[in-house]
């Protein structure tokens, strides 16, 4: 009987060293409840999302560098080299766990993507024409942002954005036909709130090229759940994510900040 009490607490508490538990207690946000690792303060990011900070000692805290290569074909290749820390994609939205989580990917401050590991290939088209820097800040499971000193931990990294010839890295190829084609196109537009046309599933056969052009009204960020790809949604201009769709399931593809499904892609 009293083996069988322990077990029963175990798996309530933590599941027993499974994925941490996000349950908390009424009048507790979900970041004041995700576990005792660090010290939670009352400051942000700063990234105009308000994810607060969580303090840690500077021994063996986690660390970032980042690095941007032009791709050959079009835009750039960044690498994030980390150290005291490790991407957990599989218990994003969990507790904070000591050196574990994501990463978020920012240009001049806007946010572009969520990173779930050390490669991200940024396009050329996510980039205006000028100079710019680039910033990478990590966070735990739970959304908080790690810092160290009342800073939050994150790498940085100019880049430059021109108008290079057609075909040429980091370059813009305006009025020419894309580089890359899609089998389908799914064009959506949010504003005020509501998703036009309804929501509804968009059916296409396992390894089909998807185009999702999509226009929002506010800055907003794109999310196909299952292969973890992002795109940033400027305020009023349309964007452009092509994917091609490698495995069979349901997949719904929504907004970060407004939470709002645009549709859904069934691969059979």
């Amino acid at each position: 009987m009293l083996g069988l009490v322990l077990l029963l607490v175990c798996a309530a508490a933590t599941g027993c060293g499974g994925r941490a538990t996000t349950h908390h207690k009424p009048g507790t946000t979900h970041e004041q409840a995700s576990g005792n690792t660090g010290t939670l303060l009352t400051a942000d990011d700063g990234a105009g999302a308000g994810h607060r900070l969580r303090e840690v000692p500077a021994e063996g805290a986690p660390e970032v560098r980042l690095t941007a290569r032009p791709d050959s074909e079009d835009g750039w290749n960044l690498q994030l080299a980390v150290k005291n820390f490790r991407f957990t994609p599989d218990s994003a939205g969990g507790a904070a766990l000591p050196g574990a989580g994501h990463a978020h990917l920012e240009l001049d401050g806007r946010k572009l993507a969520r990173l779930y590991g050390p490669w991200f290939h940024l396009p050329a088209a996510q980039v205006p024409e000028g100079t710019h820097t680039l910033t990478v800040r990590l966070y735990a499971d739970d959304h908080t942002a790690w810092a160290v000193s009342g800073k939050p931990v994150e790498g940085t990294t100019p880049l430059t954005a021109t108008a290079a010839a057609p075909g040429q890295p980091g370059g813009h190829d305006h009025g020419s036909t894309p580089p890359e084609q899609a089998d389908r196109t799914v064009t959506i537009a949010v504003r005020d709130g509501k998703v036009s046309p309804a929501p509804a599933r968009t059916e296409l056969r396992r390894g089909e090229r998807v185009a999702l052009r999509v226009t929002s009204d506010r800055a907003d960020t794109l999310h196909v759940h299952g292969y973890d790809k992002e795109l940033a949604l400027p305020a009023g201009q349309e964007a452009t994510l092509i994917l091609t769709v490698d495995r069979t399931g349901l997949f719904e593809v929504e907004t970060h900040e407004s939470a709002l499904v645009l549709t859904q892609l069934l691969v059979r």
